[in-house]
């Protein structure tokens, strides 16, 4: 059954309640009808901008955008690749394009022109479909990129170089194309999130795509009463996936264009969301608003609020018992997956272990997990090993690309992770680290991630990277990168002293206060923090102090 069916069962079930809500705290409020409208609306209008469509709505703008691609010659086997920053008719192109039959192959908004023209040509796209914060970057590789490509825009005032997206679908009919579609065609391309060079082409199918809906629902239990409050950008498999289980519950689900702590609080409380999923920095800034007393619960009504879930990074088991104190009676849960496994779920810690606030989990719904050695064979309860997950929605390979997906995908099934990690005597999963990230130290193997949830635990530490610096005598050494809490001090001496609880062979040797970067998916960028501080760095950063 493709995914697309569930839109059309939504669409006829439940005709008029609300699919999406856009909500952009940063522009004023108006019920808008068209881009011009958008362009001229006036700043005096009170309140947040705020738009929704029903999942009728929702289903005929599909249907439009399906039957204008293929009027244009878009069918199975095209791609149609998304440019766009998450708005109102981000799933309907999405849903509009996997009714063709074509593959949506949605793409990073950080992209710089170089990277959109790769991903573009990896992927083979026909199509691609723009928002207005990309026409420079487009316009710069436009003559490249449309010989043979057409070229879509999405918003008011259409370049030059392009066609008018939503004006040309207006044209076309609401009806259902007929299309068949089967769990065995190519639905999706999506990107590795290239952190080791230009990113890699990841195909998935249609039956990928419906497990992973299935699996969201099953984890966190969502129904027609439920708002999911949806914050990442759904280029990414995580904020799609999580979506989806609003799709198979027909229920709401709120874009908010924001991540500041009172843009979060105040959606969740205008708009009853049940379900929040957060990254990291951001779960940590709304605790520091509280915290600092900027903010106050009592301003918000949250006790609708029954989930709070993180994934796409290693979660400090100290934020999370914070958390707790602030919202006691809420559930909690954490998902791990990557994009070639179709983004969060296949392991899951669940709602009912929180006592094991810090696992990652156990195999997810219809998933298996492994721990490997290098010769990929299972290593013994609680040893560190490559963690390998096998399931419905593992990639079909990386498009393109047949030595990458010869390295990550055993004839066995089991997608090699590149994750290190390793299982408790209850069968629970914990990540160690990135395969790539251990830091070798005296012949001492150091996994980043166990130092980093140390010092987490640290009052002053807002945010914290660990990455090994090379060192003549022991070949690497830790560097703990700290970004500390508005409002707070913090001395070298006091990290040090902190960090007396952990073995000596643990211990950073270096300490760096500075702001630690991460990704859209929360990630902590450590090829970026290895540029900046490797030996290169570090010392060009120390001659500008000193100048």
């Amino acid at each position: 059954m493709p995914i697309t069916d569930l839109l059309r069962r939504n669409a006829i079930e439940h005709p008029n309640d609300v699919a999406l809500v856009e909500l952009n705290p940063s522009l004023p409020r108006k019920s808008l009808t068209t881009w011009k409208e958008y362009e001229l609306m006036q700043p005096a209008a009170a309140g947040p901008y705020r738009k929704e469509i029903t999942w009728a709505v929702f289903h005929e703008k599909s249907n439009r955008i399906a039957n204008m691609l293929m009027a244009r010659g878009i069918g199975k086997g095209d791609k149609v690749a998304i440019l766009l920053m998450n708005c109102l008719d981000w799933l309907p192109i999405y849903f509009g394009i996997l009714k063709t039959g074509a593959l949506a192959v949605p793409l990073n908004f950080r992209y710089a022109s170089d990277e959109i023209e790769y991903c573009l040509d990896l992927a083979e796209a026909n199509v691609l479909i723009f928002g207005p914060e990309f026409i420079g970057r487009v316009e710069e590789i436009a003559e490249k990129i449309s010989r043979g490509r057409l070229l879509y825009f999405v918003g008011p005032y259409c370049p030059t170089f392009a066609e008018d997206f939503i004006s040309q679908t207006d044209n076309y009919s609401s009806h259902s194309p007929k299309v068949e579609l089967t769990d065995d065609d190519y639905a999706a391309i999506y990107f590795s999130s290239g952190t080791t060079g230009f990113p890699k082409a990841i195909l998935h199918t249609h039956g990928g795509l419906m497990h992973a809906a299935i699996a969201e629902q099953k984890h966190h239990g969502q129904t027609a009463d439920d708002t999911f409050l949806c914050i990442p950008p759904l280029y990414h498999t995580g904020a799609k996936m999580h979506w989806f289980g609003s799709l198979v519950s027909c229920s709401k689900a709120v874009l908010l264009l924001g991540t500041k702590p009172d843009m979060v609080l105040r959606a969740v409380s205008e708009e009853h969301c049940t379900i929040v999923w957060l990254l990291v920095p951001w779960a940590q800034d709304i605790l520091d608003a509280l915290d600092s007393g900027k903010l106050s619960l009592s301003d918000y009504q949250t006790d609708q609020w029954r989930l709070m879930h993180i994934g796409a990074q290693p979660v400090p088991p100290s934020m999370i018992r914070h958390w707790q104190e602030y919202f006691p009676g809420q559930l909690y849960d954490t998902n791990y997956g990557l994009s070639e496994s179709l983004g969060p779920g296949c392991v899951h810690l669940g709602v009912e272990n929180i006592h094991k606030v810090g696992a990652i989990g156990v195999a997810g719904y219809g998933w298996e997990c492994q721990i490997l050695d290098p010769e990929h064979k299972p290593v013994a309860q609680g040893e560190v090993g490559e963690l390998a997950v096998r399931g419905p929605a593992v990639m079909v390979c990386y498009y393109n690309n047949p030595e990458a997906t010869e390295e990550v995908l055993g004839k066995d099934g089991f997608l090699y992770t590149g994750d290190m990690a390793k299982q408790d005597e209850d069968g629970f999963y914990y990540l160690v680290d990135r395969k790539k990230d251990v830091i070798i130290s005296g012949g001492e193997n150091l996994y980043p991630v166990q130092i980093e949830d140390f010092i987490h635990a640290f009052e002053p530490v807002k945010d914290v990277a660990v990455i090994g610096l090379p060192d003549k005598r022991l070949g690497e050494i830790a560097a703990a990168i700290i970004e500390i809490k508005e409002g707070y001090t913090c001395t070298e001496e006091e990290v040090n002293e902190f960090c007396l609880g952990l073995p000596r062979y643990k211990r950073p040797r270096k300490i760096i206060f500075a702001d630690v970067p991460r990704n859209p998916t929360g990630k902590i960028e450590k090829p970026l923090l290895r540029e900046i501080y490797g030996a290169a760095g570090l010392v060009a950063r120390e001659n500008e102090v000193e100048a």
